[in-house]
């Protein structure tokens, strides 16, 4: 195989966008529910939004015409698995997969936010 991007480049942060029908409720999830401060938006109304918490960062993109993927669009680590899945089931977000050990080292879990992206959670045991 070749090397098109030499080992000489350095890749920086690679963040999730996620697409949105509804700013507002998105928002309010991940900053309400999970924690997340918004950090910037552009536009009038609002079609976009960076939100952050610790090292994890969110990318907000307005999609009033969205449907989301059956899959996973994103995958976000933590350290308390069980503390995050206990909030989503508080919030009353879908759980599409349950929390549990999986044999690659993970206790895993797999959400979906208020509009339906599948959020696949996991801690290193």
């Amino acid at each position: 195989m070749t090397v098109i991007a030499p080992h000489t480049v350095r890749f920086g942060r690679i963040a999730a966008m996620l697409p949105v029908s509804d700013m507002n409720r998105a928002l309010a999830f991940y900053a309400g529910a999970l924690g997340f401060e918004k950090t910037f938006e552009n536009g009038n109304p609002v079609g976009f939004m960076i939100l952050k918490r610790d090292q994890g960062e969110l990318h907000l993109t307005l999609q009033p015409g969205h449907k989301a993927a059956n899959f996973n669009i994103a995958h976000l680590m933590v350290d308390d698995a069980d503390a995050l899945h206990a909030i989503c089931v508080q919030y009353g977000a879908r759980i599409i997969k349950r929390l549990q050990d999986k044999d690659y080292g993970l206790r895993a879990f797999v959400f979906e936010d208020p509009d339906g992206n599948r959020i696949d959670v996991g801690q290193v045991i």
